[in-house]
């Protein structure tokens, strides 16, 4: 097995293994410095964001501003929450101002959540602030690398959310969010 570039040595192989096993190995753990990375971001920024946002309830925000109203039983079922746990972050969001309820024109006795004007501008705002925090990350790749990177974490997670459709939209840590 070659070793990748700056790789650094990892666990035994076990017998048997082949290569695709040992390069699954190496990408799980990429995935696994990735993500402490970003949980580490989220605790040194804390649980509530300078927004007054709890990072959960943004990923909620992040959908009523990219697909529009939804009742809160289908926002439940898009980022595949707990509609109690929704309905609690909703309650939040509507409290600050970020979202509001509307009649729903086709059915008059429900509602629907949609993004205030405040609410989209909190979300360009912090989506303006995580491109910008890439944009210096990858500041020295050029944009074939930066093109390639989209193009197989969109191959990577569109197949874990075809095995896993139960765990996709769900809150991710902060600077990964779908669009923060």
């Amino acid at each position: 097995m070659n070793a990748a570039v700056g790789a650094r040595p990892g666990p035994p192989i076990p017998e048997g293994a082949d290569e695709r096993w040992a390069t699954s190995d190496r990408i799980g753990l990429q995935l696994v410095r990735l993500i402490r990375l970003m949980e580490r971001k989220r605790v040194s920024n804390g649980r509530v964001g300078d927004d007054g946002i709890e990072r959960a309830a943004y990923v909620l925000l992040a959908r009523l501003v990219i697909d529009g109203p939804h009742r809160s039983n289908a926002l439940a079922e898009a980022v595949h929450s707990d509609p109690s746990t929704v309905s609690r972050q909703v309650a939040a969001l509507v409290r600050i101002g970020y979202v509001e309820r509307r009649p729903d024109p086709v059915d008059g006795r429900a509602c629907l959540l949609a993004a205030t004007d405040e609410g989209h501008r909190v979300f360009e705002a912090n989506r303006d602030l995580r491109n910008r925090e890439i944009s210096r990350i990858t500041s020295d790749w050029d944009e074939a690398d930066r093109e390639r990177l989209v193009e197989l974490m969109d191959r990577f997670t569109t197949a874990l959310e075809a095995i896993h459709p139960a765990t996709h939209d769900v809150p991710a840590p902060q600077g990964v969010e779908e669009d923060r």
